[in-house]
């Protein structure tokens, strides 16, 4: 089966799908405008659904609210179309923003950003209380994460160095310990950005500037591999009745012609092969 373009807003950076399994619709951001659109596979509708301050990435809370994660390290709950913040700010992070972001089994949230101008980017972890803490430091490009099955472990990718990691995990307190390499992609196959994890396991990376997304077993060995027409393949989630539609999202930067047919559009690719829901976040308000 053929990727086939869904819904093309000329993103120049669309990233972060999400399913939202209370809706049973699809969002995802357009990070450089601001933008967020929303689509409704029942219906085939879709729009642009909130514009505002730069979305690296968000989650679905148990309300069924969307939990915001922004430029300047503010975090922000999007409920019928108003922003309430919860942090203005992270002051080591006022020069950049969020990227991505994932809940965790217990509602917690591990959201990365992107380097500042000074000093390499991070892993943070919100926990449902709505405190914050740095996990991770001295990072290339927090990039997609995702959880085994058994959420005993955590796979977690750093761009620039090619690498997706794993981590052990705890449940019980969010803890990460035990780092150590998953996969390394090479120089010469695009790079790992955003990704997620399927029922069986198998871990899906999407390929910036790769035009692809590639599937690994659990033992890091490639399973497959499905072909994009754009160049930048950011990110991928599983949704739909059955949760085998996968939506895909690309970009087209500041030359979309020169990117591939469709770059910087929603695409959506049905294998056969079903996927598990996103965690929900249980952050309190």
């Amino acid at each position: 089966m053929q990727p086939e373009l869904i819904a093309d807003y000329q993103c120049k950076v669309g990233e972060g799908p999400m399913w939202h399994p209370l809706e049973k619709c699809v969002y995802w951001v357009d990070i450089p405008t601001g933008r967020m659109f929303r689509y409704d596979p029942a219906t085939q509708d879709h729009r642009l659904f909130f514009e505002g301050p730069h979305i690296g990435g968000f989650t679905v809370q148990a309300d069924g609210a969307l939990l915001l994660f922004l430029e300047k390290g503010a975090i922000a709950i999007l409920r019928n179309g108003a922003l309430q913040y919860i942090l203005d700010e992270i002051p080591a992070e006022r020069e950049t923003r969020f990227n991505d972001v994932i809940a965790d089994p217990a509602g917690r949230v591990f959201c990365g950003t992107m380097p500042a101008p000074d000093h390499p980017s991070s892993l943070y972890r919100l926990d449902t209380d709505g405190s914050i803490r740095q996990v991770l430091g001295d990072i290339g490009i927090s990039n997609g994460m995702g959880f085994t099955p058994d959420e005993k472990q955590m796979y977690y990718t750093d761009s620039p160095t090619h690498n997706i990691y794993l981590f052990d995990y705890e449940a019980k307190t969010g803890e990460l310990s035990n780092q150590r390499v998953f996969v390394s992609t090479g120089d010469n196959d695009g790079i790992p950005d955003g990704m997620t994890v399927d029922a069986e396991g198998f871990v899906w990376s999407a390929r910036w500037d790769g035009s692809s997304l590639v599937r690994y077993a659990p033992d890091g060995s490639q399973d497959r591999r499905v072909w994009f027409p754009a160049r930048k393949v950011s990110s991928v989630v599983f949704g739909g009745e059955d949760m085998t539609d996968m939506y895909v999202t690309t970009a087209g930067g500041e030359d979309k012609d020169g990117e591939g047919p469709g770059a910087g559009g929603l695409y959506r690719i049905n294998l056969g092969i079903k996927g598990r829901p996103e965690y929900l976040s249980r952050v309190r308000i």
